[in-house]
């Protein structure tokens, strides 16, 4: 019984601390209100910031402390960095003292079954716990990066849209699942009275990613790659991403998703394009289902031998020959959005792979 009521003590101690977060100018304590971003050091949360502080006088960004910030941001004055944990709610509570609006970048993004409880925790429970803070400071507007991973398959071959309903089967991966059911609490929060936004961008490339996700793809074609799987998908530079973040942010649209796609590509063509960019032989063997998989069979083998952890994984296996195309007419005809050509992304990251 003592142990709870100095629990409850210490819960209501930490709570007023934190009500009252300010920054002192002599004896003078004012509350600043500003903009957070989740997942600043990340590939898109870094642009997103850089474009946000060509209008913006100050931006405050949460990374985890043992977070690198990205080059992009080293000599950037205006940006206030906080450490915080989207598991750690008082952390986060203090992280958002003083902020009016949220873009949501951060998220969990693994195809290892391993970290499927892991990437569930970060992307659906980490979540909740930033969309409740926002509920309880009166956040006037919050702002969800979710994927395409969270929308459904179009029924006849036709372009994917924001409509169509997500499913449950045994080929969505884990983190399509952590994605949707994120999306479901930012609907429900939204149902609550959280001014929110979600956006769902398709495959996000540009110069910045360097040779972490989709810019390990890149690197790979750069040194050589002899393979194409068979399918497609959506392709949209990050700086089109963040703009149309900013856009929306500063609209009156709310409690809806909207697809952020330029082009729809097939794996081969990209491939291919960004082969000859490098100045390399273009892949010319097309991937079977069979080679995949038997491939799959061969790295879990050697896995058990030598504990070696490898990217291939039953999940990237399937959606190699996923065909889908992704439809941008929501996101066009809301902001009058044009798109910087895939093309162009393809050849900047070419140039920037080959100067390292």
């Amino acid at each position: 019984m003592c142990q709870t009521k100095l629990k409850l003590h210490d819960l209501k101690n930490r709570t007023k601390q934190i009500s009252v977060y300010s920054v002192t100018f002599g004896s003078v304590k004012k509350f600043i209100r500003m903009i957070l971003v989740t997942g600043g050091t990340g590939f898109l949360g870094s642009e997103l910031i850089r474009q946000l502080l060509l209008s913006e006088k100050k931006v405050r960004a949460i990374k985890r402390a043992k977070s690198t910030i990205p080059k992009l941001l080293e000599k950037e004055e205006n940006i206030e960095w906080v450490n915080a944990d989207l598991l750690d709610y008082f952390s986060l509570k203090e992280a958002m003292a003083g902020i009016n609006r949220v873009y949501h970048c951060a998220a969990m993004i693994s195809f290892k079954a391993a970290d499927r409880e892991k990437m569930q925790r970060v992307n659906v429970e980490g979540t909740v716990n930033l969309l409740n803070i926002s509920m309880e400071n009166n956040i006037s507007r919050f702002l969800h990066v979710s994927s395409i991973a969270a929308l459904g398959d179009s029924k006849r071959d036709e372009l994917i849209t924001e409509d169509d309903q997500w499913e449950f089967s045994s080929e969505q991966s884990n983190y399509s699942i952590s994605k949707y059911e994120s999306e479901m609490e930012v609907f429900r929060a939204s149902a609550e009275g959280l001014n929110a936004v979600i956006v769902n961008p398709s495959i996000i490339i540009g110069k910045n990613s360097g040779k972490e996700g989709s810019g390990q793809l890149f690197e790979k074609i750069r040194t050589g790659l002899s393979y194409y799987p068979g399918g497609s998908s959506g392709y949209v530079d990050v700086e089109d991403v963040a703009k149309a973040m900013i856009l929306l942010m500063n609209s009156d649209l709310s409690d809806e998703r909207f697809i952020i796609n330029s082009e729809n590509r097939t794996y081969k063509d990209i491939f291919t394009e960004a082969a000859i960019n490098f100045g390399a032989a273009p892949p010319s063997i097309a991937l079977k289902p069979w080679m995949m998989y038997f491939a799959l069979f061969g790295t879990r083998l050697i896995s058990l031998i030598s504990g070696k952890k490898f990217s291939l994984t039953r999940e990237t296996a399937i959606s190699a020959f996923k065909k889908r195309k992704y439809s941008n007419e929501k996101i066009k005809k809301a902001l009058n959005l044009d798109f910087k050509p895939i093309s162009d992304s393809i050849r900047e990251i070419c140039i920037e792979l080959n100067t390292k």
